[in-house]
C-alpha cells in the first residue's frame, strides 16, 4: 500500500508515520521538500508517487497571524487542498484531509455534530472551511481540536516550559473543547481511510475541558512524573482578560459518536492520553 503524507514533519504527520500499518510504503514531504503553495509541484508529486492513500497533514495553523494574512492562509488551507484532492482523484487515491473545530462559532452549547452548520468567526476558521469544501464529497474529512504531541509546538509543551520558568501561569477558563493526542488521531485516520470511509467526521479524545482544566491536569501529571520540580499557581482568567487578534469559539466540543461507532470503540479520555504523552517525555527526555 503506497501512502503519501503531506506535512510529514508536523505533529500529525509524525504520528501518521509512527502508527502506520506494516504494509504501508510511506513517502513523506514537508515544506523543505514540497512547496504546498506550488500547485504544479503538488500535482506532479502525487502523479509521481501514485499513492493509494494521500494524507494532508499540512496546514497554516498560526491562528492569530491569519487575521492579517488570510490570503496566505487560504493558499495553504484552501487552494492547496483542492489541488491535492484533484490530484488524488486523478490517480484513484483516497484523499484524507484534517480540519478543525474552528469552523464553528462556539455558541451552540452542546457538542457539534458533523452535520451542524459551520459558522467560522476567524480567518483561520474561514480558510479551513474553504479547505473542506475544496476537498470534495468523496474525500475523508476529519475535524479535530487542541492537538498535541511529545514534539512540536503545542499547549502541553508550552505549559511545561512556563510552569518551570514563572512563579504563576494564567490560563483562559471560559473556552471549552477537547484535547487530542496526535498519535491517537493518526491511528483513527488510518482505520477510517483503510475502511474507505468518506464524508465529514469528528474525532478528538473523549471528555471535555477548558484550557484552565487542561493546564491544571498538565501540572499535576507532570509533577507526578518528575517533569516539574514544584507546583506554581494556575490562575483562571477570562478570554476578555487575554485578548488576541482572532476570535476563538467558546464551546467547541465535537460530537464523535458516529466516528467512535465506525471505529468500534471510543477514544481514550483526554487525561489518559495526557498521561501517555508525559510518560513518553519522562522516558525519552
Amino acid at each position: 500500500m503506497k501512502v503519501l503524507i503531506v506535512g510529514g514533519k508536523g505533529q500529525l504527520g509524525r504520528g501518521l508515520a509512527a502508527t502506520a500499518p506494516a504494509d504501508a510504503d510511506i513517502v513523506s514531504h514537508d515544506i523543505d521538500t514540497l512547496d504546498i503553495a506550488d500547485a504544479a509541484a503538488l500535482s506532479a508529486c502525487v502523479a509521481d508517487v501514485r499513492p493509494d492513500i494521500l494524507f494532508n497533514a499540512a496546514a497554516y495553523t498560526a491562528v492569530d497571524k491569519a487575521e492579517s494574512e488570510e490570503d496566505a492562509a487560504l493558499v495553504v488551507n484552501g487552494t492547496a487542498v483542492g489541488t491535492l484532492a484533484d490530484a488524488a482523484r486523478a490517480c484513484g487515491a483516497r484523499f484524507v484531509h484534517v480540519s478543525t473545530d474552528f469552523v464553528f462559532d462556539g455558541t451552540c452549547g452542546v457538542p457539534y455534530a458533523p452535520v451542524a452548520a459551520p459558522h467560522p468567526v476567524s480567518a483561520y476558521g474561514r480558510t479551513k472551511l474553504a479547505g473542506e469544501q475544496a476537498a470534495g464529497k468523496d474525500a475523508l474529512i476529519v475535524r479535530t481540536a487542541w492537538v498535541y504531541a511529545p514534539t512540536g509546538g503545542n499547549f502541553v509543551r508550552t505549559m511545561l516550559r512556563l510552569m518551570a520558568e514563572r512563579p504563576e501561569v494564567r490560563v483562559v477558563a471560559d473556552q471549552i473543547g477537547t484535547p487530542t493526542y496526535a498519535p491517537g488521531l493518526a491511528q483513527a485516520l488510518w482505520t477510517l481511510a483503510r475502511d474507505g470511509v468518506t464524508g465529514i467526521h469528528h474525532y478528538t479524545d473523549s471528555g471535555a475541558a477548558s484550557w484552565y482544566d487542561f493546564a491544571v491536569a498538565i501540572q499535576e501529571e507532570a509533577l507526578a512524573r518528575g517533569l516539574l520540580e514544584k507546583a506554581v499557581p494556575v490562575i483562571p482568567i477570562t478570554t476578555a482578560e487575554f485578548p488576541l487578534p482572532a476570535r476563538r469559539p467558546h464551546y467547541s466540543v465535537l460530537d464523535k459518536s458516529s466516528t467512535f461507532a465506525a471505529l468500534g470503540a471510543p477514544a481514550p479520555h483526554w487525561r489518559s492520553n495526557l498521561r501517555v504523552m508525559l510518560g513518553e517525555i519522562a522516558a525519552n527526555g
